[in-house]
């Protein structure tokens, strides 16, 4: 489903997008802090709060949400499969990512993320407001359709590990990786993953844009990543994930994210799980 008036890419720099604000056919997304977004956000901006974006289970606190949720946030977001997303946050592409990647799950594609969301905007001096948008609902809205390329579930994963027929990625911090900070009852990593944390992509001192996706591509490399095979990425609830995964299609690598994420397979009690120091 590509039928995007725009040619945009899958990131998108502050400049690029000023020309297009208040087109018809686009839509501007911010999943920025609620304080934020009450004072300042880009022209006609729609607001999106992460929860929904999630759906949460007993132990699981970052899957997928169900077809009727995803029909609610399309219905919210007001978009036709003519329609292009551009979405941003206040925290470098996180939030923004796994908005992204929630509606590539329903097989739209329209979509770009800002470089360095807010920060680059107001850095560039680009306009903003505190007005609230208000859209014309559009008739033939995107139809929810889920599609599995782009995301794995528990037992499918589980299954690839036991073979070590998978590429892992985890995005979150050494000491989640390593078992030292617990946000589940297990803590540590899935056996074979491999630690790159999704902020070492992000460049503080230039507003939070990436770095050169050759560097990142290079340090990826460096940690005995393989480009050209499938990789699997996860964090806590899929939401640091959620810039990993935009990384990886940037990158034009093969991703898929794990939605259960550390929360599913930390809190099973029969997941194996690996702790202790990084491998040297």
């Amino acid at each position: 489903m590509s039928t995007s008036p725009f040619n945009f890419g899958l990131l998108i720099e502050a400049e690029d997008l000023v020309p297009f604000l208040g087109h018809e056919k686009l839509r501007i997304v911010d999943l920025s802090r609620n304080s934020v977004y009450e004072q300042l956000h880009l022209p006609h901006a729609l607001q999106v709060k992460p929860s929904m974006l999630l759906r949460q289970d007993e132990d699981t606190s970052g899957l997928l949400p169900e077809p009727e949720a995803l029909q609610d946030l399309i219905q919210y977001l007001s978009i036709s499969p003519e329609h292009h997303v551009v979405a941003y946050d206040d925290e470098g592409g996180a939030w923004a990512g796994r908005l992204i990647w929630n509606l590539h799950c329903l097989g739209f594609e329209n979509t770009s993320l800002l470089n360095g969301g807010i920060h680059a905007w107001l850095a560039a001096g680009f306009p903003t407001t505190s007005e609230v948008e208000s859209l014309t609902p559009v008739s033939m809205l995107v139809p929810v359709a889920e599609q599995n390329q782009y995301r794995i579930q528990y037992d499918e994963l589980l299954e690839k590990c036991q073979n070590q027929s998978v590429q892992l990625w985890d995005c979150r911090t050494i000491d989640e990786y390593t078992g030292l900070r617990l946000a589940a009852r297990r803590g540590g990593h899935i056996p074979g993953a491999l630690h790159f944390e999704w902020s070492t992509a992000l460049n503080r001192e230039n507003h939070l844009k990436l770095h050169p996706l050759e560097r990142t591509r290079q340090r990826l490399e460096q940690l005995g990543f393989n480009l050209n095979e499938p990789v699997v990425v996860y964090c806590q609830s899929h939401h640091r994930s959620g810039l990993a995964y935009i990384l990886g299609r940037l990158l034009g690598w093969k991703i898929q994210a794990y939605d259960g994420a550390w929360s599913e397979w930390g809190n099973r009690p029969d997941s194996p799980v690996i702790t202790g120091e990084l491998p040297s």
